[in-house]
């Protein structure tokens, strides 16, 4: 016998992807005010040591500057980047926009 759906069922199954895409076009949690988000990308500032966001469903954190180059933590990753300079990690590829003594500010986009 085939099955059959109801308008209950159809119903359910379309609120179940919407939630499902909301991750997506959410695309951040926002633990800091630093950070504007699209779908697909995030500009991102951190200032000070070990300051820390999730963009993108991946967590980023910031360990400081020397000698002009960010270190900056992603997924349990290790990198670092200079002003203008792109880098892939993990699953982000970070554009380090500005860098500055305590600061960085970054774009963030799915690798």
């Amino acid at each position: 016998m085939p099955a059959t759906t109801t308008p209950r069922s159809r119903l359910a199954a379309g609120l179940l992807a919407f939630g499902l895409s909301l991750p997506v076009l959410a695309g951040c949690t926002f633990g800091s005010e630093n950070v504007q988000c699209s779908p697909s990308s995030c500009t991102v500032i951190l200032e000070g040591t070990d300051a820390q966001v999730e963009v993108l469903g991946t967590t980023l954190t910031f360990s400081g500057t020397q000698d002009g180059r960010a270190s900056l933590g992603v997924a349990g990753a290790n990198v670092s980047c200079a002003e203008g300079e792109s880098v892939a990690a993990g699953p982000l590829d970070l554009e380090c926009t500005s860098v500055a003594e305590d600061r960085v500010e970054l774009t963030a986009s799915l690798g």
